[in-house]
């Protein structure tokens, strides 16, 4: 099975099921010297992990991580950092009536018909769960671009199926279960996933990503542009269905009078670009935004067929997320941390020694 690798001199390569014994990722890499133990880690699994609140599945799962190897007293040591995380609370038997049939909307289908067999169990290797040693490896690239360029990566939700969530403030978004940047709606937030909940059904959401203190330069024209390696990781994610880049799709509707952020002297007067240019960093925010389908496995009864293309009915049992945006944040930040640096890398490289005798005005942006 190939594809299972992301990033070119930061790679992050997963193994595991949502049902096996661990998942776990290996980052080969890393830079040699940064101090590194569990601890920098597992705030961010924490972040992500299930059964955090009665809004996403119940399924409880300490997601420890454990360090392997790569990291020698306490500091990174250059070679291959083994990241594991041991499943624990699987329940298999909740399967067992679709080892012969397929969820609407999921990936049973397809993997059936590319592999000729698949794990029913828990989505197997295109479970969510998987996206748990993304966001291990995510804080460890988080951690090194804080320390050599003080990049910082946030996200949000700012819409969870139909409510829109206005932005207010990143200091709340940590402080509610929806990542939401906007306290006085998590109440409406919290009664519409109770209604949804007790319906059996699911919806989408929209996250925004937002990367800061990004220097100019980063990026590689013309196959490998920053803004194209983002939309590529992101649209790993599972459930997504869309990326924009700064002003996305609303671009459609704007002149260039007013998509085109001019330049002055004290910088960009705005950021329609999302921070990127021709593939290449302005030094400004990087900024996207996902779209995450509805999760596919429901209680509600949906017409399928089975292996023999027999008509069918399939009714999705277990602990799911009704919503899958709502613990998709920290995903999402892991998922352009681990972009940024492999970009950070690849420019170290080959243009360390660039020097320009004026200073870049994007510092001073607004």
């Amino acid at each position: 099975m190939s594809g299972n690798t992301l990033g070119l001199l930061f790679a992050v390569t997963t193994f595991g099921e949502s049902h096996g014994p661990a998942i776990g990722c290996v980052i080969d890499g890393c830079p040699p010297g940064m101090a590194l133990s569990e601890a920098d880690i597992q705030p961010d699994l924490d972040r992500r992990r299930p059964g955090t609140s009665r809004h996403v599945t119940q399924r409880q799962e300490a997601d420890r991580v454990e360090i392997l190897s790569g990291v020698f007293e306490g500091r990174t040591t250059g070679t291959p950092i083994a990241l594991l995380i041991r499943n624990t609370d699987q329940r298999s038997k909740d399967y067992g009536n679709l080892q012969d049939t397929f969820r609407p909307g999921h990936a049973d289908y397809t993997y059936w018909r590319k592999y000729g067999l698949r794990d029913p169990r828990g989505g197997g290797r295109s479970s969510a769960r998987l996206t748990a040693p993304v966001v291990a490896a995510g804080a460890v690239a988080k951690k090194w671009l804080a320390l050599h360029h003080g990049v910082a990566v946030r996200a949000c939700m700012t819409q969870l199926g139909e409510v829109p969530i206005p932005f207010e403030s990143w200091d709340v978004v940590h402080d509610n279960p929806f990542f939401a940047p906007n306290a006085g709606i998590v109440a409406r937030l919290e009664a519409y996933m109770d209604a949804l909940r007790k319906s059996g059904d699911s919806v989408g959401a929209r996250i925004l990503v937002s990367a800061s203190g990004v220097p100019a330069g980063w990026g590689e024209p013309l196959y490998d542009k920053l803004d194209a390696d983002i939309a590529h990781a992101l649209m790993g994610l599972n459930a997504v269905k869309g990326v924009e880049i700064g002003a996305g799709f609303a671009s459609v509707a704007q002149k260039g009078s007013e998509h085109g952020d001019e330049l002055t002297p004290e910088g960009f007067v705005g950021n329609h670009a999302g921070g990127v240019l021709g593939g290449i960093s302005t030094g400004q925010d990087v900024v996207a935004q996902i779209a995450i389908k509805p999760t596919s496995s429901i209680r509600l009864p949906r017409r399928s067929i089975d292996t023999a293309n027999a008509p069918t009915t399939v009714e999705t049992h277990g602990r799911h997320d009704p919503c899958v945006g709502i613990r998709a944040a920290p995903i999402a930040e892991a998922l352009v941390a681990l972009v940024l640096i492999d970009h950070a890398l690849r420019h170290r490289a080959q243009c360390g020694d660039v020097r320009l005798p004026v200073p870049p005005i994007a510092a001073q942006s607004r």
